[in-house]
């Protein structure tokens, strides 16, 4: 019946809207070193106030990031949804956005000073979790991303949807959100019981 539904609003002209959140978690004690680049896309996004360009660029270095640090991938989970009118879209991505932000610690500090000393992270685990809005069809990203490979095509879709300017809303979460904060085994457990081992 949803299939004949979108068939139909696709005949009638109307836009396809996809939002979508990935789930990636990474083990290791040298995972830590990605908080440096989720923190700083993350200021740049914030001084940006939400230019789409800066969003996209941002989230084509943490894709990247992911890309080069997949022998540390632990995890991964998915979920998303289609949409033919522009405002539920924008609904479920405010959706996806205040459950993300109520993970264990995801709230990155975008106010630290960057002449603070540096302490040694203590964290063995990093999620990271990537919403995206897009318009369209990407069938790399409207599928289970549980696998090595189906992740690895799902981070490059994301990449893809950046330079092709499809992409209508990015959020980016991360726990923990700065170094010296911990995540611990079972934390991770408890904040993201929906990650599947890969």
């Amino acid at each position: 019946m949803n299939a004949w539904r979108d068939r139909l609003n696709q005949f009638s002209g109307k836009t396809r809207f996809v939002v979508c959140r990935l789930f990636v978690h990474l083990a290791g004690e040298e995972v830590a070193a990605l908080l440096g680049v989720l923190n700083s896309t993350g200021r740049d996004a914030v001084d940006s106030e939400g230019d789409m360009n800066v969003l996209g660029e941002g989230l084509v270095e943490i894709c990247q990031s992911l890309l080069q640090y997949d022998t540390y991938w632990q995890a991964a989970a998915n979920e998303g949804d289609v949409f033919w009118e522009e405002g539920d879209a924008g609904d479920f991505v405010t959706e996806l956005f205040t459950d993300s932000a109520q993970r264990y610690r995801s709230a990155p500090a975008l106010d630290t000073p960057d002449n603070e000393p540096l302490t040694l992270p203590t964290t063995r685990h990093l999620v990271v979790m990537l919403t995206i809005a897009y318009e369209g069809e990407v069938p790399e990203l409207e599928t289970d991303l549980a696998s090595m490979g189906a992740l690895k095509a799902g981070l490059k879709a994301m990449i893809n949807l950046h330079y092709q300017e499809k992409l209508r809303a990015v959020q980016v979460h991360f726990s923990p959100a700065q170094l010296g904060d911990e995540l611990t085994d079972d934390q991770v457990l408890v904040a993201f019981p929906e990650l599947i081992p890969l």
